[in-house]
């Protein structure tokens, strides 16, 4: 108990956490992660934390999903269409009224596994929430969110030139952080399909509830205009990554 009063003194709801996550940490050694797009699938979860437990729905308020940003994987793994600008991966950005359901986890806290986290989620911003039981009842752990970044941000805290390059200069990408990105389909379509295995709040919380860069047109619109991006099979060798 004390471990954990003591880590509320570093750690407060809302609060943008630094790169070691202090005050992240339970007195059991645990952190709790918040998944919204591809970790609403445990099993894509487990692929990069292969230790985690107690996976469950939440809510969370206050808060909106958005197909906002260059993802490097995404060209990396030869998904990407930079000629239809359908390049982009999500993050969640503060939004009054807005509400989410997203998943929750626990995950053994290091210092070795926060900087893994950091090294796949690079281009975010990580941010200490507090979501709630799908009934409402107040969760006591607070959750690591990855928020959108800028930019100017992103260079300057954790990717100077020769990072930039190795990252993103190497496929030609000069901006990260956009409004004039598209979902990319494979990825688009893995996230629903994990939001409908999840459960039913998840599915209807992840098409009405996530945006393009747009800001105003829904998932659940898209797909209506595009309902060939749920009939795309993913490569070969991607297709137990990227379905669900």
């Amino acid at each position: 108990m004390g471990e954990e009063a003591a880590a509320s003194t570093t750690a407060a709801e809302g609060e943008e956490l630094d790169d070691s996550f202090s005050g992240l940490a339970g007195g059991d050694g645990l952190m709790t992660v918040a998944g919204f797009g591809s970790l609403l699938s445990e099993r894509s979860a487990r692929s990069t934390f292969p230790d985690l437990g107690n996976f469950r729905p939440a809510r969370l308020r206050g808060w909106r999903r958005v197909f906002a940003h260059t993802a490097d994987v995404f060209f990396a793994r030869g998904i990407a269409r930079p000629s239809t600008r359908e390049i982009s991966s999500l993050s969640c950005e503060p939004r009054p009224r807005a509400e989410l359901v997203v998943a929750l986890f626990e995950v053994p806290f290091s210092p070795l596994a926060v900087q893994a986290f950091i090294q796949r989620e690079h281009e975010f911003r990580f941010v200490a929430v507090r979501p709630t039981a799908l009934d409402g009842a107040r969760q006591e752990r607070l959750a690591v969110l990855c928020a959108a970044n800028t930019d100017e941000e992103y260079r300057a805290r954790r990717c100077p030139p020769d990072e930039w390059a190795r990252r993103w200069g190497r496929y030609g990408i000069d901006r990260v952080w956009r409004d004039d990105v598209l979902p990319c389909r494979v990825y688009l379509r893995h996230c629903v399909l994990a939001a409908k295995g999840f459960c039913p709040e998840a599915y209807e919380s992840f098409l009405d509830g996530t945006f393009l860069s747009d800001r105003r047109t829904t998932v659940r619109e898209y797909l209506r205009r595009h309902p060939d991006i749920m009939e795309e099979l993913p490569p070969p060798e991607l297709l137990e990554r990227y379905s669900g």
